[in-house]
């Protein structure tokens, strides 16, 4: 094979455009079940979209869901963007994000409301005193069915659509996308039975709209962790036990914070004690993996880079904040933006997946995916054709 210079490389190193060919004999069967399992996931989550809405609606009316939407628009906004802030390294498909928020929305509400209906129906039929019940409710059957609704969203993105699902910040950024649709739904009801009720909206809004938009996100962040662990260290049938590992610390931060109510003799002295040290440790967590996962798309694009696929002065920066943002700027400036950050996207998914084939983790999946990835960076630089080299090298800083 020839060794092709590719006239788009940012910088004066050559590059092989398409140093070899990876040859995959896997049939598409696995893939066409994934499609065909992503079809039926959707169908299901918006006839349950439907019978939320009608829910709502029904306990409701239209003019208290309206308004109740407009104030619960506004965490959800604040929480999307955090979760964008998250996702910006190696970003997750819309359509797979779609589902988790429609899954956390619809269907995680749905089987929180029927259990709630079941609970309600026995305190009535057997005389339960309402403290009771309410204590009960709250502190141990919310967060138990609630985490368990919100995870099985999360495993079935890992079952179904594995090879976007690469660790921990993915495994974070659904559920954190799962869980900002359950506290979008539950506002609507919260908002709107306290306008229906005219029982202090404003008091309300404060709680769960400022003091704690993230409060379900935290929970239900623990199981998507776990599972995206399981993504690096385990296979399909070992990531059952570690969505129950993560599930437990979920229902237990779900339940503390629940039972805060009934014990915390100051809430808002406890709110700030507590609740936002828990949440400055979990950024820090955050963070920290980002630069993990920066370190993970560094060291495999140098081994592709060793063979010819990525030069030296690419890698560096490919794998760097300051990199990217130097690199898309001057793409942006020669009008090809758009094409270079799906260059910058392509070689990051190859980072991921690599990490996984050299883990043995989903190998057949992954070759798979390998080569197609290969076969779009090789794309991408067709569409970079026109763009000028780039005269300074980003020094790679952590």
């Amino acid at each position: 094979m020839s060794n092709v210079v590719s006239s788009i490389t940012p910088n004066s190193d050559p590059v092989i455009e398409h140093p070899g060919q990876v040859i995959v004999t896997d049939p598409p069967r696995r893939e066409r079940r994934a499609v065909g399992l992503a079809v039926l996931g959707f169908i299901v989550v918006s006839l349950l979209v439907v019978a939320v809405l009608l829910y709502l609606f029904a306990v409701l009316g239209a003019a208290a869901l309206l308004y109740a939407a407009i104030l619960a628009a506004i965490p959800l906004i604040i929480v999307l963007l955090g979760i964008r802030w998250i996702d910006r390294w190696e970003p997750e498909p819309r359509a797979v994000l779609l589902f988790a928020f429609l899954w956390g929305a619809a269907a995680a509400v749905f089987i929180a409301l029927v259990f709630s209906g079941i609970t309600q129906a026995y305190v009535a039929s057997h005389g339960i005193g309402k403290s009771g019940a309410d204590f009960f409710e709250s502190v141990v059957q919310a967060p138990i069915i609630e985490e368990s609704a919100k995870g099985i969203g999360i495993l079935l993105i890992f079952l179904v659509v594995r090879k976007y699902f690469d660790g921990p910040i993915d495994g974070i950024v659904y559920g954190a996308t799962i869980a900002v649709g359950f506290a979008f739904t539950e506002n609507l009801q919260y908002f709107g039975l306290a306008i229906v009720d005219h029982s202090g909206v404003g008091q309300t809004f404060l709680l769960r709209a400022v003091l704690s938009p993230f409060a379900h996100v935290m929970f239900t962040s623990c199981t998507g962790l776990a599972i995206g662990l399981a993504a690096r260290h385990s296979n399909r049938i070992g990531v059952f036990a570690y969505f129950i590992a993560g599930l437990i610390p979920a229902m237990l931060l779900h339940a503390f914070w629940n039972s805060a109510t009934y014990w915390a003799t100051d809430w808002y002295l406890f709110y700030f004690l507590v609740e936002v040290p828990l949440f400055v440790l979990a950024i820090i967590g955050v963070v920290r993996l980002r630069r993990h996962e920066q370190g993970i798309t560094q060291a495999r694009l140098a081994e592709y880079a060793a063979v010819g696929w990525f030069t030296p002065s690419e890698v560096n920066q490919l794998s760097t904040p300051a990199g990217r943002r130097q690199v898309v700027a001057w793409a942006k400036s020669h009008g090809f933006r758009r094409q270079y950050r799906r260059f910058v996207q392509d070689a990051t998914h190859l980072a991921f997946t690599r990490q996984r084939l050299i883990s043995g983790k989903d190998r057949i999946g992954a070759r798979r995916y390998e080569a197609d990835l290969l076969d779009a960076v090789v794309a991408d630089r067709k569409q970079l054709v026109g763009l000028p080299p780039l005269l300074t090298v980003v020094t790679p800083t952590r």
